[in-house]
């Protein structure tokens, strides 16, 4: 009697943990459903309430302070000026004063400036800020085939934060379990970016910085160059779910679900998700890598490297950034209004 107990006791506490772990880790209807393709073809979204809310906490645009266009150039009227030139002094000003309430509200003006000689470059975020405020301006006026009229300013990515809390580091992400097999592929090390699956772990180095082909479907039955293998599928399934959860949709937001690699039957968000791999590349290898010696030890990741862009570094979540609010047209010099021509990127050290 006593061992029938204690085998009841087990399953009953074996029921109970997976009843709180079924609780925990799954959403329950009702679910709000939007159709994106035609009846039938099972393209369509799912969104469930809970999340929706918390997305909208966190994806709202702070106001913005009254606009002002006044005074000598910036560049005449203050020591080393580099990027915003032309720029009146009020405008400057405001501007300044705004990247410190995205970027630094905590610390305010020093945290980039040495008080009492705004002019020194002597700190590094100072340094850093100069390149991220030349990155914003090139996405806003290359990469309008992405960002459209929206645009992008500190804010989108920071959040209010000295670094944004999405970002990505090469190698195996911090909290991805110790895998059995496959550790040469980075496979079976469930990590937060793919979802826990088992999955490679780090999509974004092969694919986000060095360039490497996304293509699942090969054309040849022999290898013949084509890359389109199993393992290369693997990899790209991995950095379709990154997609996925940085915009918090599913697959069927870029593709139609009875044809996956077929461009025609895709959605128009397919084209705009292509741009934006061309433009996390060219920021991540042209604007970030490039700052590695800048940044201190502390600040980057477990191979040394510098922290770099993926899709939820901005989208947080939702399909647009901030759902959309169009802050950058708010503040003409990040769309190159009175700055400086771009300037090259500095060489990788």
């Amino acid at each position: 009697m006593f061992k029938i107990n204690t085998i009841s006791g087990i399953a009953m506490g074996g029921a109970f943990v997976a009843a709180v772990v079924a609780v925990l880790t799954f959403q329950r209807p009702p679910v709000d459903v939007i159709a994106t393709g035609d009846p039938g073809v099972g393209m369509e979204l799912l969104y469930n309430p809970p999340a929706v809310t918390k997305a909208l906490g966190i994806n709202q645009a702070p106001p913005a302070l009254p606009a002002i266009d006044v005074g000598p150039p910036a560049g005449k009227a203050y020591k080393n000026v580099q990027v915003l030139t032309n720029v009146s002094v009020g405008a400057f000003t405001r501007l300044m004063v705004s990247m410190t309430q995205w970027v630094a509200p905590q610390q305010g003006c020093t945290y980039c400036h040495v008080a009492g000689n705004f002019a020194s470059d002597a700190k590094y975020t100072k340094v850093v800020a100069r390149r991220m405020l030349q990155m914003t301006i090139a996405v806003n006026t290359t990469y309008a085939n992405h960002v459209g009229d929206v645009g992008v300013t500190c804010y989108t990515c920071h959040r209010g934060m000295n670094n944004p809390s999405q970002i990505w580091f090469s190698g195996n992400p911090p909290g991805a379990a110790a895998g059995l097999t496959q550790q040469g592929l980075d496979k079976d090390l469930p990590a937060p970016a793919i979802n826990g699956s088992s999955l490679p772990s780090d999509p974004y180095t092969p694919y986000l910085l060095n360039n490497q082909p996304i293509r699942v479907s090969g054309s040849t039955a022999l290898p013949n160059g084509n890359r389109a293998s199993l393992e290369n599928t693997e990899w790209t399934y991995a950095l379709m779910m990154t997609y996925a959860q940085g915009l918090g949709v599913s697959c069927e937001f870029c593709h139609n679900s009875r044809a996956f690699n077929e461009w025609d039957q895709s959605t128009p968000q397919r084209v705009t998700a292509f741009y934006a791999e061309a433009m996390l590349r060219d920021l991540n290898s042209n604007y970030m890598v490039p700052l590695t010696p800048e940044f201190p030890a502390a600040l980057r990741g477990p191979q040394g490297d510098v922290a770099k862009i993926n899709c939820a570094t901005c989208h947080q979540g939702v399909y647009k950034p901030l759902f959309g609010a169009k802050m950058a047209v708010l503040f003409p010099p990040l769309l190159g209004k009175g700055t400086a021509p771009p300037a090259p990127a500095p060489a990788a050290q």
